[in-house]
């Protein structure tokens, strides 16, 4: 990622999260802004940015603050320079596997709401076609 600063403003547009949002990931731990100006604006990199899109799309597969606390740590980890024993990393990788798995139920669940939904749509605009008058052309002269 790029080493530009980007102010927490910018940061909410590009994650589509607001400040408040932003703010109350900082104050849980989740996100550290990498740094801060001179008048005390948070300031986040590209590095941060993605950071909050995996608590951005962790959030709507429902898992909470405490399992995307554990998921970034394993993948920080994971990420950093520091050599790992092969059996530390061989258990980071089971963790993340596991996320994977739980993630990958969660959208199975939602394909299934989400057919349920259309179909309940599709259904209420048969019903609306059902009332709707139909309007017939009849000739201006009356035949």
């Amino acid at each position: 990622m790029d080493d530009k600063h980007m102010q927490i403003g910018e940061v909410a547009a590009r994650t589509e999260l607001s400040l408040r949002t932003i703010r109350h990931y900082e104050e849980t731990g989740l996100v550290t802004p990498s740094a801060r100006s001179r008048g005390g604006f948070r300031l986040y990199t590209g590095t941060d940015v993605a950071r909050l899109m995996v608590i951005r799309r962790m959030k709507p597969l429902g898992f909470t603050l405490e399992q995307m606390r554990e998921l970034l740590d394993a993948t920080d980890r994971l990420d950093a320079d520091e050599a790992l024993a092969p059996d530390e990393r061989q258990a980071l990788l089971a963790r993340v596997r596991t996320y994977r798995q739980a993630a990958d139920e969660q959208v199975v669940k939602l394909r299934v709401q989400l057919a349920r939904a259309e179909d309940f749509a599709a259904t209420l605009a048969a019903r609306l076609e059902q009332d709707t008058p139909v309007e017939h052309d009849t000739p201006a002269d009356g035949f």
